[in-house]
């Protein structure tokens, strides 16, 4: 029953990255392909319509982080406290930024607004990226399963190490050029005019630097954390996961060149689920591991609720979260079709 949480928690957080992926990068990015208050309207509404429904799979995700697995959410709530904090307040500036940003009619105040969305959607990406980094590295739990980490210390991963470190920041830069470019590619597939093709323009020229840094955070992946090597020779079926996220960065670029905004966005989402469940394989059977002692770190057993609770949670589980992706379906079904400029207020 753990496994199956498990599976359903990396699930979440797939679902999460790949629908609010696009929304972060689409932040990230506005202010470099949008010229003038009306292409940035244009920009704001290809998520204007479903942005709060996919912050829902982040909210999904920390449910089950409650339910399934309390000893992890009381841990790492707990050791990353100033960084999730951060990650709170700049989930609000980016919500506050979207529904203020009209509400009066002033240049400079519509600037504002659009500085500080692009500001807070810059930071989200690097964040969640340093926070993938850290729990793929590890933390210095002790035997009560606490910790605590400092936001920095002098950049080395050793057990004294900080929330940032020269690896943690690598998975931050990926993860940033990863949601830009989901987020061009996102930009290009529903809008037209001026905006689709600078959009297009900025997905092929952060696609090399994208792939320097797959390869770049693979390869440290693996001085690392040694359990991921560890995985792929016990089960040697985990390759298929790198390679649907090689698969997915070459049909991003054929498609690109091809003019298929479509099929390069649902490549660069093939590509994503690659990466994230190749992180997920390579941790596996752990949560958070520890660094210096494996056998202390959090594990999908040691750190799950017992197994009858699981078994009724999944009862109402399964049901709400068909209800929430008949929503997403419904949403995007409902705002397809490309945006103009001269659409809407």
């Amino acid at each position: 029953m753990a496994l199956i949480w498990f599976c359903l928690l990396a699930l979440l957080i797939t679902g999460y990255v790949l629908l609010d992926g696009y929304d972060l990068g689409t932040g990230v990015l506005h202010l470099l392909v949008a010229r003038g208050d009306a292409e940035r309207r244009q920009v704001m509404r290809t998520i204007g319509a479903v942005w709060h429904g996919n912050e829902v799979w982040l909210l999904s995700t920390g449910g089950v982080l409650v339910l399934a697995f309390p000893a992890l959410y009381a841990s790492s709530f707990s050791g990353f406290y100033l960084p999730l904090m951060m990650v709170l307040w700049l989930l609000i500036m980016r919500g506050i930024a979207l529904h203020f940003r009209n509400d009066v009619r002033s240049a400079l105040w519509g600037q504002f607004w659009d500085v500080a969305f692009a500001a807070a959607s810059v930071l989200l990406a690097i964040f969640f990226g340093v926070a993938l980094g850290n729990v793929i590295r590890g933390v210095p739990l002790d035997a009560a399963g606490d910790f605590f980490l400092p936001l920095w210390v002098d950049f080395r991963v050793s057990p004294n190490a900080g929330v940032l470190d020269w690896y943690t920041t690598m998975v931050g830069v990926l993860s940033l050029l990863t949601l830009a470019e989901h987020g061009a590619l996102w930009l290009a597939y529903r809008t037209d005019g001026a905006v689709r093709g600078r959009s297009a323009r900025i997905a092929r020229r952060l696609w090399p630097a994208l792939v320097v840094m797959v390869g770049a955070v693979t390869w440290s992946t693996f001085r690392v954390q040694p359990q991921v090597g560890m995985n792929l020779a016990a089960w040697p079926w985990g390759y298929a996961f790198p390679v649907l996220a090689i698969a997915g960065l070459l049909g991003v670029i054929a498609s690109l060149r091809g003019g298929r905004d479509d099929r390069a966005f649902a490549w660069c989402a093939l590509y994503i689920v690659g990466m994230l469940a190749s992180a997920v394989f390579g941790l596996y059977p752990y949560l958070l591991p520890a660094i210096g002692d494996p056998s202390i770190g959090l594990t999908i057993y040691n750190a799950a609720s017992a197994p009858h609770g699981l078994a009724v949670a999944l009862s109402w589980f399964v049901p709400g979260m068909l209800l929430v992706i008949a929503y997403t379906v419904f949403a995007h079904r409902t705002m397809a079709g490309r945006i103009g400029v001269d659409e809407g207020p």
